[in-house]
């Protein structure tokens, strides 16, 4: 039995997810196929590699992740199969593996190199999925892809320090479902550079003095509940994927509001941190 993820910016409107599974279906017997996103903003590759790198963890050793996210083969954009912890991923060589390979060690990587037996103009539908029936099959990568040294890496998109470590700079690189502002900053590099200082974040025209480990802690709870104003508090804190977060406590984009829209921040803004 095969558990095979789809990550895709195609949406749920044409064709293309449909046609997808169908083939997996046709090629794969007892195939189990998992949609992890197929709303990841087009050709966005921070939002698509955020959303997988948070996900594949929670399946299966020896599931297999397709992620048709600015998949087309070009000189520059290398068709690649990928085995991290146990998992085997399918993709373009965009930057988007080598994000899931920041803190664990590939075991294999190879570039496919079958196109010349396959005719494709959809190589998600006519590659991958014929890479990962290979895989389910028992096949080894070596057999449909030479051998790679290192993998494209996410340009711009890795936080930085200053030369007197006075600040960090990073950016925005998703945008979750309830307008919360997720950034490059992990907690491991802020504790790198803090060194024990009192600190200030700075996004656009807003100024956060502590971060929280979760959305309540920044709430006072021996205050009265009538008294308190908790929705739309606007707060920082290290999620669960262990990132700086600029979030709103019980956003609600109807009707409060997220961090997104309130605090004016979008894809790729810089988000700075201060130390005083």
């Amino acid at each position: 039995m095969a558990i095979i993820t789809l990550t895709t910016d195609f949406g749920d409107r044409d064709h293309f997810v449909g046609a997808i599974k169908g083939v997996i279906y046709s090629e794969i017997e007892n195939a189990i196929v998992i949609d992890i996103s197929h709303k990841v903003s087009p050709f966005n590759i921070a939002e698509a590699a955020y959303i997988l790198k948070n996900a594949y963890k929670s399946f299966p050793e020896g599931s297999i992740h397709i992620i048709g996210v600015d998949s087309e083969l070009t000189p520059e954009n290398r068709h690649i199969a990928v085995t991290i912890d146990g998992r085997h991923f399918i993709g373009a060589d965009n930057g988007i593996i080598s994000f899931l390979a920041e803190e664990i060690k590939p075991e294999k990587m190879v570039e496919i190199n079958i196109h010349d037996r396959i005719e494709s103009v959809f190589p998600v539908l006519d590659v991958f999925v014929k890479v990962a029936a290979h895989i389910t099959r028992g096949g080894t990568l070596e057999v449909i892809g030479k051998p790679l040294d290192r993998l494209k890496s996410m340009t711009g998109l890795k936080p930085t320090a200053n030369t007197r470590e006075t600040q960090i700079s990073g950016n925005v690189i998703y945008i979750d479902n309830y307008g919360n502002v997720i950034t490059n900053i992990s907690r491991n590099f802020f504790n790198k550079y803090r060194k024990g200082r009192a600190f200030e974040v700075q996004a656009r025209n807003h100024r956060f003095t502590a971060i929280y480990d979760k959305y309540s802690d920044a709430i006072n709870f021996n205050i009265e509940k009538s008294k308190r104003d908790d929705d739309g508090k606007k707060l920082a804190i290290f999620n669960s994927s262990g990132l700086l977060e600029i979030a709103i406590y019980k956003s609600n984009l109807e009707t409060v509001g997220g961090a997104s829209s309130l605090l004016g921040l979008s894809y790729r803004d810089t988000i700075n941190v201060n130390f005083l």
